[in-house]
């Protein structure tokens, strides 16, 4: 059965709150990219996420808050420099890794003592978390390992008939997904970064973050080989003119005579803004492989290097099995 597409309309937030409320799945718009909403108390509709994107077991989720009055209700923070974190970043692309309560169902979280808390600032995600009253698993709305979707038209192409409804919000701001940050006892660790810079958390802590990103997968999007395009990626620093076959894709802050080439700034918050779109489309031309020239500068060159790096990485388990288990 295809899925429904919500437009932008009086009644879409309502339509997609009765959809979650029965336990089904949303793919939503927030500023960072799509994710796909399910009740994060219940294992019947966590389940089904997991389902659709073809997702192992174990991997945990991140629960979506309308806002952070409710973060008690999933979380026990016990580090005071949580409320710090809060008020600078929430609403926004910040992900903490805090001690969980029994409210949120140990699928969601892969039978970890911990839990994955945002309060996403998109406007759409917000209302349908308001109307929706709970929290909202919500890993981004693609077949595991693929590339994240921007944009409701990505969803389908990934999605459609996997879900029960997609949100169409338009295309995304921020375009990479959130910043994980461990607070669960111990010094602040970084899991994953993403859309808050390491140096803005550090500049609010008053001290410095441990970088944990290469530690054992705990949190969403620490696998290795992860947010990748169907093609080969290979980074390089400069583009060879003579690689430029009919089935090679460029893509970054280069200018060349191919026609399989997508433009991206030289800072990395514009870059990142794009990145996504640029696979996707490098992907539906039929490129083989991509030659991928990073940003030069900018807050968010670490989360795009992470991103491009695990692009790149080739897993040892086949591409086309991680991303389209059935």
């Amino acid at each position: 059965m295809p899925t429904r597409t919500l437009r932008l309309g009086a009644d879409q937030v309502s339509q997609a709150a009765q959809i979650l409320l029965g336990g089904g799945t949303v793919a939503i718009p927030t500023e960072t990219v799509y994710g796909l909403g399910a009740d994060a108390a219940s294992d019947a509709a966590v389940r089904k996420v997991f389902e659709a994107k073809g997702r192992p077991p174990g991997h945990p989720l991140i629960v979506h808050l309308a806002s952070a009055d409710q973060l008690t209700l999933w979380a026990t923070p016990t580090d005071p420099r949580v409320q710090d974190l809060a008020e600078a970043f929430w609403p926004g692309p910040l992900t903490l890794i805090l001690p969980r309560t029994d409210r949120v169902t140990s699928l969601a979280v892969g039978g970890r003592a911990t839990v994955g808390i945002r309060v996403p600032s998109h406007p759409v995600a917000s209302a349908i978390l308001e109307a929706f009253g709970g929290g909202l698993a919500a890993p981004s709305a693609n077949r595991f390992g693929h590339v994240s979707p921007t944009t409701a038209e990505h969803v389908l192409a990934d999605l459609d008939g996997r879900i029960d409804a997609v949100v169409d919000g338009g295309s995304t701001t921020l375009g990479i997904e959130s910043t994980i940050l461990e607070l669960a006892g111990g010094d602040p660790t970084l899991l994953r970064p993403g859309g808050v810079s390491t140096s803005e958390i550090e500049a609010v802590l008053g001290a410095p973050v441990v970088d944990g990103s290469s530690t054992e997968s705990r949190a969403a999007g620490m696998l290795p080989s992860h947010y990748a395009p169907r093609a080969e990626v290979e980074i390089v620093s400069s583009v060879d003119p003579g690689r430029l076959r009919p089935d090679v894709a460029v893509v970054g802050p280069v200018s060349v005579q191919h026609s399989l080439s997508w433009w991206l700034p030289e800072d990395a918050t514009g870059y990142a803004e794009g990145l996504y779109r640029a696979f996707r489309a490098a992907d539906a031309s039929g490129a083989q492989l991509i030659l991928v020239v990073p940003p030069e500068r900018g807050d968010l060159l670490d989360a795009v290097m992470d991103r491009l790096t695990k692009a790149s990485t080739t897993s040892s388990q086949p591409q086309s099995d991680l991303r389209f288990k059935p």
